[in-house]
């Protein structure tokens, strides 16, 4: 199969595009023929060997969330069959989208819509999870309260804002200029442009923050929350980063893998409460220039790599 893959620690450019031997399907697993794979933030932390730490193993193919075909099926799965839409992200500990074809557990993937395309699957998978784990389920977000959701124009807080208005909450969001009218479209009630104006300095005594930016962000939004708020935090780390207050919790969501939320994502989608976020398009060859934008952390939306047409 063809891949974008690394061997070896290091910048962008580090990617290599060639042929990778195919995957076998063991007991309980899939083949799927992946038709678009996104990138996401910990994609480059990995190739980097930053906060993810050290590959013991290359080569290695990077890469979380995908869209595809069933193509084989290993022993023992039932309830899938060859020529199946289905969409997901890789298990914990287990990466590999950035390539033509993955074995995947078949328990932790479900099918995609009919009406639903395959770029548009992909983009919703880990964001959804990610923003539904973290706002819905971490947090306990809840009707009337207050939260700030920081880096508005992301692919998970782009979809955590339009949760939170969904759960009944007030979202505050935070982004650049040029980003301000697209978080309004997803339904942020307040916009601090983050370029002209600090937070710290405009709010005070918000019920939660989900922080998807990272830095000295972070340490900052936990001024802004009142006694007994908390903060979820899902780019400082694999750990949550200590809580400088007391009185304030400190979060780091658990974003598992499993079927239930895939569907529940996809009931969100098609009743029209999220939407599937822009995006820009690459091929596994441009897999070098979709990290440095990604990597330049003022992306609005998401970047998908488009391995087969539909």
């Amino acid at each position: 199969m063809k891949a974008s893959y690394i061997e070896q620690h290091g910048g962008p450019d580090i990617q290599i595009y060639g042929d990778l031997p195919d995957p076998v399907a063991g007991p309980g697993e899939v083949i799927v023929d992946i038709h678009t794979a996104t990138v996401n933030a910990a994609d480059a932390k990995v190739r980097a060997g930053g906060t993810y730490g050290e590959l013991e193993t290359f080569p290695y193919v990077l890469g979380r969330d995908f869209s595809g075909v069933v193509s084989a099926l290993g022993e023992g799965v039932t309830d899938f069959a060859i020529g199946d839409a289905v969409f997901g992200a890789c298990d914990r500990g287990q990466e590999g989208t950035y390539a033509e074809k993955i074995a995947m557990k078949a328990s932790i993937i479900a099918k995609k819509p009919d009406d639903v395309s395959h770029i548009e699957a992909a983009c919703l998978t880990l964001t959804g999870l990610t923003a539904i784990i973290s706002v819905a389920e971490t947090l306990e977000l809840k009707s009337g309260e207050t939260i700030l959701i920081q880096g508005g124009a992301g692919g998970v807080a782009g979809f955590a804002i339009e949760l939170a208005k969904h759960l009944g909450a007030h979202v505050i969001t935070t982004c650049s200029t040029g980003n301000i009218d697209y978080v309004k479209s997803l339904g942020a009630d307040q916009v601090i442009d983050y370029t002209k104006e600090d937070f710290t300095e405009t709010l005070s005594g918000v019920d939660c923050v989900f922080e998807t930016v990272g830095g000295p962000v972070n340490a900052k939004s936990f001024e802004v929350v009142k006694s007994g708020g908390r903060v979820a935090s899902i780019a400082s780390g694999m750990q949550a980063p200590p809580s400088p207050r007391d009185d304030v919790a400190s979060l780091r969501p658990a974003v598992g893998r499993d079927r239930p939320h895939l569907e529940r994502i996809m009931e969100l989608f098609q009743a029209g409460v999220v939407q599937a976020p822009p995006v820009k398009t690459f091929s596994l060859q441009e897999a070098a220039e979709a990290h440095r934008i990604s990597e330049g952390r003022h992306l609005r939306g998401k970047l998908v790599f488009v391995i087969k047409q539909d």
